[in-house]
C-alpha cells in the first residue's frame, strides 16, 4: 500500500499531474471518474495567491468527488512561499505540493519552479521551512536537474526526504530539455534502488500507454506513475492502464459517443466553473484532442473554436454523435 502521510493511495497510484490550464476541476473531475488515483491542481503562484488575486485563489476550490487532492503552489521568496502555505492549508487539501520542475522560461527567470536546480541548497532550505510551517503533508515535483551536467536528483532526494517531504514525483527531464526528447527514467530508478530512501518516489514523462506503463514500473521500480500530457484529451488512459495491469488485455478505445459524453460534461463543468467567457475559450485546446484522428472531424473543430455561444457548441457536439455514433477510433 502506497501512502503519502497517513492518505492511501492503493498498491500502485496513478497520479494527474499539476498542468497550467489543463488540471482544473472539470478535468479532474473527468480523471477521477476513469481511473486516476490522485489529482494534482494547477500550479499556483504563491505572489498571486498572498495578493489575493482571482486566478489564484481561484485554483485553490476542491471538490469531494475529487480527493484525495494536492495543491501545488510555485515561487522563490521565502516569506511568500510559506505565507502562501498557510493559505493552502484553509483549503484543506490532503497534500502540500511544491513545483520545482515547472521549465517556462516567466517562471525560471524568477528562480521559481526548475529555475531552483540551480541553487539545490536554496531548494532544501525552502523546502524544510515549509514542511516545518505546515501541517499538511509536503510532497516535491521537480525534474532531473538543469541541464546535462547538474542532474544532481539522486543527491537531491535523500535531501529532500531529509527535511521531511513525504512524497516526491520526478520528470524525466533536465530544464534544458523542456519537453523535448524521450524522457530518462534511469535515475529515477537509481533513487528507487538506494536504501536510504523510503518515502514514495513516482515517475513522471512520456507515459501515453498501458504498455509502456507496465513496462516502466516493472524496470524502473517506481512506487506510482504520474500521467501529464497524454491525459489530455483521455481521461480513460487511467483505467485503461488498470485493466492493462489487472488483466494484460487493452481496453478497446472509447467510441465517438463516449468521447462527445465526455467533451459535453467538460464543456459544461467549465462553464459552471469558469462562466460563459473562459469557459468557452479555455475549452477550445481540448476538442482537437477528445476527437483526435476522426476522419472528417475538421470542419466540425471548426466550429468548436470559433463559437462563444453554449447552445451551438452543444449542437455540434450532437451532431459529431449523429454522424459517427458507436464509431472508434484506434
Amino acid at each position: 500500500m502506497v501512502k503519502i502521510g497517513d492518505i492511501s493511495l492503493g498498491e500502485f497510484p496513478l497520479l494527474l499531474a499539476p498542468m497550467e490550464d489543463v488540471s482544473d476541476p472539470p478535468f479532474r473531475a473527468l480523471c477521477k471518474q476513469h481511473g486516476a488515483d490522485m489529482m494534482y491542481t494547477e500550479f499556483i503562484s504563491v505572489e498571486g495567491l498572498i495578493r489575493d488575486a482571482h486566478k489564484s485563489v481561484q485554483k485553490l476550490d476542491i471538490y469531494e468527488e475529487e480527493r484525495p487532492v494536492g495543491i501545488q503552489i510555485f515561487g522563490a521568496n521565502l516569506d511568500s512561499m510559506v505565507r502562501a502555505a498557510e493559505i493552502v492549508e484553509e483549503a484543506k487539501p490532503e497534500v502540500l505540493d511544491i513545483n520545482y520542475g515547472c521549465p517556462v522560461k516567466k517562471v525560471v527567470c524568477k528562480m521559481a519552479g526548475a529555475g531552483i536546480l540551480q541553487d539545490i541548497p536554496r531548494m532544501v532550505a525552502l523546502t524544510e521551512a515549509i514542511v516545518k510551517r505546515s501541517n499538511l503533508p509536503v510532497t516535491v515535483k521537480t525534474r532531473l536537474g538543469w541541464d546535462e551536467k547538474t542532474k544532481y536528483i539522486v543527491e537531491v532526494a535523500e535531501r529532500l526526504q531529509d527535511v521531511g517531504i513525504k512524497a516526491l514525483s520526478i520528470h524525466g527531464r533536465t530544464r534544458k530539455q523542456m519537453y523535448k526528447g524521450e524522457a530518462d527514467w534511469t535515475l529515477i530508478g537509481k533513487i528507487k534502488e538506494n536504501p536510504r530512501i523510503h518515502i514514495p518516489i513516482f515517475g513522471n514523462g512520456d507515459i501515453n500507454s498501458p504498455q509502456k506503463a507496465l513496462e516502466y514500473r516493472n524496470r524502473y521500480g517506481v512506487d506510482g506513475i504520474m500521467i501529464g500530457r497524454a491525459s489530455i484529451g483521455n481521461p480513460w488512459i487511467f483505467n485503461e492502464i488498470k485493466h492493462f495491469f489487472k488483466t494484460g488485455e487493452t481496453l478497446a478505445p472509447p467510441t465517438i459517443s463516449q468521447r462527445v459524453a465526455a467533451a459535453r460534461q467538460h464543456l459544461t463543468h467549465s462553464l459552471e466553473w469558469k462562466g460563459l467567457k473562459l469557459g468557452v475559450l479555455e475549452m477550445r485546446r481540448h476538442y482537437g484532442n477528445y476527437f483526435r484522428g476522426l476522419h472528417g472531424v475538421k470542419e466540425y473543430r471548426a466550429k468548436l473554436v470559433t463559437s462563444m455561444e453554449p447552445e451551438y457548441l452543444f449542437s455540434v457536439l450532437d451532431d459529431i454523435q449523429k454522424r459517427y455514433g458507436e464509431e472508434i477510433v484506434a
